[in-house]
């Protein structure tokens, strides 16, 4: 952390004091990944967590001591917290405006109470404490987490072994988690700044120019306007005032898309965004950035207008012949340079691929700066090593053509040709995004650090000594890549078979955390790891049966619970959870299910929460009698548990038995107990995503709202800030407001509830918003709520959602236009807020539910007069009958789209409603529905 600190972030030096931070996007991306690392360590590392700093972190706060509940004893501004050291010191010390923090569980706590201010405090933290590893582990361990990769694994083994320190153990590991986080902080802030976007004001030009000559009323035309805020120049091209260029801003820009209104854009050095736009009373710019930053015009439009994104893909073969066009006169030299020298690298890197049959090009892939361990291959020198690689996939013999090939060289060219037919045969068994990418690269080359050549050594001549190392180093995702790429992987495997328990265990262990990406899961499979390790889970299979209370004492039950941890990671691809199925792991996971030690527990339920997505396995796990203990372990004191017991029972509550059996084995009452507690977010998410799939039975529903007051705790999660629980709260509404007596009454009885379900349509979350479209839509069913949330504001907000590629929130936002349209003027207001013509467009989806919902919100809205013109202009009539032509209708979509024809031709017959409208393109119409 130390390292990324001082070599990645931005400092500046204040004319006296201390150096802070500067504000950049860069700063600003470190300080978030830094907080999400010391938020999540409580629940990642529990007992590391607990481990007290050699010095606390200081810095001024801006926390108030109210702020701060049970587990902290408050006296006036003074603030101690009721864990302590050995010493009897608190671990947390506020005395305002100074803090004291000496554990990561505290700094953990502290964020979470600091709330929306926690991104100020991690900065406070961060500037106050410029080397934070030496006041956490020592400076001994500050000076070995500086060190470069190949010699910080053994300067921390050195350590260890010298070091007589009791807590050396547990430093060790916090000291490789720290090293971890500074790596990813490094690649992080290396991917930021390769992204980061460098414009120029000749670029900003031909861009505006090329956008105008696309732009008018017609409709083809990308944009209706766009225009300069200035009509002067600067001699540099800029027309952005001068103090304003000195924060890289090149000019701003008024643009009036079809669908949207007229936005105000800032186009500068790092990218555009939008502005404040105008002032009323001066018409002068409000220059505050109001939104993330896009690489290019182009890019934020299309995020923008749904009709630009539409019409530009159209135009885009012309944009681009005319940009092509214009670029070569603009464009500087040394980004003609540039751009020649990378195409060449380009077409010699998709001759190497093409000779290896990937089938990727790179030609329009951009380069990005990488820490991956790797040195410059020369062009001939990869001819030799791909022409090598093609000899050993014939079957001929490896020549060195140099005799500098070492044999270690030649054995990493076979590990590379291995690997590249696995890919190919195996290209499409796991559709999950692979988290770690292998570098073919790097196997090419003899010229590696000394680390990697270590490690090599420790997969070599795997002992008890050298897999202890490789348990704790491969949490490093570099290392992790390495070990794979040395082929130890089916060596481990072949360790499960030991008859020694501690080699198995880890074995087990190291399998658990090697196998985070999809090709080390792929490599345990095919050399028959998953059914080796669903051996390890019969801890009885060499007695009889031993009572489940002794079951834990034996040594046996460290391999089973080691197994579990190793299948819980491979259990993320598809194919493994079959082969785990297929080798017998269910029965013997749920008889693991009945013991009551939590280490076995949580990867336990792991492995049945990543598997309960598949329908087989749904069915195994009820005829397991699985459910009983799931619901028994909600009642656990352990928070990681009950999460992963929670999303198991998420995961299986698609069926209706399964529903049942939760509430016939008394899942409910602790599920909607735990709505409660509010501290664990990740938790929070898992318990109303099941409460939200339980709730789908009437039973269940009655049950929640009668007599564990449910929908209460569920409201009051809809101001929870963390958007899956959100989500995942409102859905859980829905089935309770369907199926509640008295629903219309019982939501009125939420005080400030509409309003806070209509404001939450202001989320940037297509999931949350998706939900709370279906909340609406049932809440909507009673008219005085419709009112209440008419009143509340809830037409304009759903019409400025309907410009959505999302389908889900397509589908759901149709729904609640629908429902909403049952009052008053609501559907005028719908037509005069601009909603009508893109929920036509969604008849193009190829989502039957998008077009049933849509076609019944065009019913609705077709009974105003104007939006049955906007409709037909819009083209409804020509894509509800290419639905019919393509077969693509139910009887409920055939119904609402007829009863939409017969409607549009009601209004569309007398002609006098429409005043002086074109009567040819009304007889046109009329030919149309009489075909």
């Amino acid at each position: 952390m130390g390292v990324a600190l001082t070599r990645s972030a931005q400092w500046t030096a204040a004319g006296h004091g201390a150096k802070t931070l500067e504000v950049t996007p860069l700063n600003e991306a470190i300080v978030k990944e830094i907080m999400m690392f010391v938020e999540s360590f409580i629940y990642k590392y529990p007992q590391e967590a607990n481990y007290v700093f050699v010095e606390p972190l200081e810095w001024k706060t801006n926390l108030d001591p109210s702020a701060f509940g049970s587990g902290y004893a408050v006296s006036g501004t003074t603030v101690k917290s009721e864990e302590v050291d050995k010493d009897g010191e608190p671990l947390l010390y506020l005395s305002v405006p100074q803090i004291k923090i000496r554990s990561f569980g505290q700094l953990s706590r502290m964020l979470y109470i600091a709330k929306s201010m926690k991104l100020k405090e991690a900065q406070a933290c961060i500037e106050a404490n410029r080397n934070p590893v030496a006041k956490i582990l020592g400076l001994d361990y500050n000076i070995i987490n500086e060190k470069n990769g190949n010699s910080f694994v053994s300067s921390v083994l050195d350590k260890m072994n010298k070091d007589d320190d009791p807590e050396r153990e547990i430093k060790m590991k916090i000291a490789l988690q720290l090293k971890q986080l500074d790596l990813h902080l490094l690649n992080h802030s290396l991917k930021h700044i390769s992204l980061e976007i460098r414009l120029n004001s000749g670029t900003v030009k031909n861009d505006i120019e090329l956008l105008k000559q696309f732009s008018g009323k017609g409709e083809q035309s990308v944009l209706e306007s766009i225009e300069y805020t200035s009509d002067y120049e600067f001699s540099n091209g800029c027309r952005a005032p001068p103090w304003r260029q000195i924060q890289g801003e090149i000019c701003y820009v008024l643009v009036k898309p079809h669908d949207a209104e007229i936005l105000c854009i800032t186009c500068s050095k790092e990218g555009v965004f939008l502005n404040g736009g105008k002032t009323d009373d001066e018409g002068q710019i409000n220059y505050e950035r109001k939104g993330e930053i896009y690489k290019d015009l182009v890019t934020l439009l299309k995020e923008k207008s749904a009709i630009f994104s539409e019409n530009m893909s159209k135009q885009d073969v012309k944009f681009s012949e005319q940009l092509q066009k214009d670029q070569p006169n603009k464009a500087p030299k040394e980004e003609v340079a540039v751009t020649h020298k990378t195409s060449i690298t380009s077409r010699r890197s998709a001759q190497e691929k093409n000779r290896i049959n990937l089938g990727r090009s790179q030609l329009t892939k951009r380069l990005e700066p990488s820490l991956n361990w790797r040195t410059s291959v020369s062009s001939k020198e990869s001819r030799n090593t791909l022409r090598d690689a093609q000899v050993e996939k014939h079957g001929g013999k490896l020549e060195k053509s140099r005799s500098s090939l070492s044999s270690g060289r030649a054995q990493l060219i076979r590990k590379s040709v291995e690997k590249i037919e696995e890919i190919i045969s195996d290209s499409s068994s796991e559709s999950e995004e692979d988290e770690e990418q292998p570098d073919h690269r790097q196997e090419a080359n003899a010229d590696l650090p000394s680390e990697y050549w270590q490690i090599q050594k420790l997969v070599k001549y795997l002992k008890i000594g050298s897999l202890k190392i490789l348990k704790e180093i491969s949490h490093n995702p570099q290392i992790r890549r390495n070990i794979v790429d040395l082929g130890g992987l089916p060596v481990m495997v072949n360790i499960l078979d030991s008859p020694h328990k501690s080699l198995k265990c880890l074995a087990a262990e190291t399998i658990a955390n090697v196998a985070k990406f999809k090709r080390a899961r792929r490599v345990v499979r095919r050399h028959g790891g998953i059914t080796k390790l669903v051996a390890l889970l019969d801890c009885g299979k060499h007695s009889a049966e031993p009572a489940l209370s002794s079951l834990y004492e034996t040594r046996d039950v460290e391999v089973a619970r080691c197994g579990a941890l190793a299948l819980w990671s491979c259990s993320k691809s598809y194919a493994n959870k079959e082969a785990i199925r297929k080798a017998g792991g269910i029965p013997l996971l749920a008889r693991l299910l009945k013991t009551s030690h939590e280490d076995m527990l949580i990867p336990v339920v792991g492995t049945l929460q990543e598997c309960a997505s598949e329908e087989n396995y749904r069915a195994a796990i009820k005829a397991e009698r699985i459910i009983e203990n799931l619901v028994k372990n909600l009642n656990s004191e352990n928070e990681q548990l009950q999460e992963h017991c929670a999303m198991a029972i998420y995961q299986c509550a698609e069926d209706e038995d399964t529903r049942d059996l939760v509430r016939l084995h008394g899942g409910l009452k602790p599920l909607a107990s735990l709505l409660n507690n509010t501290d664990n977010k990740e938790r929070l998410a898992a318990v109303t995503g099941a409460i939200w799939k339980c709730s789908i039975s009437k039973e269940n529903v009655t049950k929640i709202i009668d007599r564990l007051d449910g929908v209460r705790l569920l409201w009051s999660l809809l101001k929870n800030p963390h958007p899956d629980v959100k989500a995942s709260a409102a859905w859980a509404l829905c089935p309770c407001i369907q199926n509640a007596k008295d629903a219309g009454e019982m939501v009125r009885s939420f005080v400030g509830g509409l309003e806070l379900v209509v404001n939450l349509l202001k989320s940037e979350n297509k999931e949350v918003l998706a939900s709370v479209c279906a909340v609406i839509t049932n809440i909507a069913k009673d008219q005085e709520n419709l009112a209440v949330i008419t009143d509340h504001g809830v037409v304009p907000l759903l019409s400025k959602l309907a410009n959505t590629n999302n389908d889900k929130l397509r589908r759901h936002l149709a729904e609640t236009i629908s429902r909403c349209c049952m009052w008053g003027r609501n559907r005028v207001a719908f037509g005069e807020h601009k909603a009508v013509a893109p929920l036509v467009r969604y008849l193009k989806s190829n989502d039957t539910n998008v077009h049933r919902a849509t076609a019944q919100a065009l019913y609705q809205l077709s009974e105003d007069a104007d939006n049955c013109i906007t409709m037909h202009e819009n083209g409804a009539v020509k894509y509800m009958n290419s639905l019919q032509v393509l077969g693509k209708v139910d009887f409920k979509l055939q119904f609402f789209s007829t009863a939409c024809f017969l409607v549009q031709c009601n209004f569309y017959c007398p002609v006098s409603q429409f005043g002086a409208y074109d009567s040819q393109r009304h007889l046109h119409f009329e030919v149309y529905v009489q075909s």
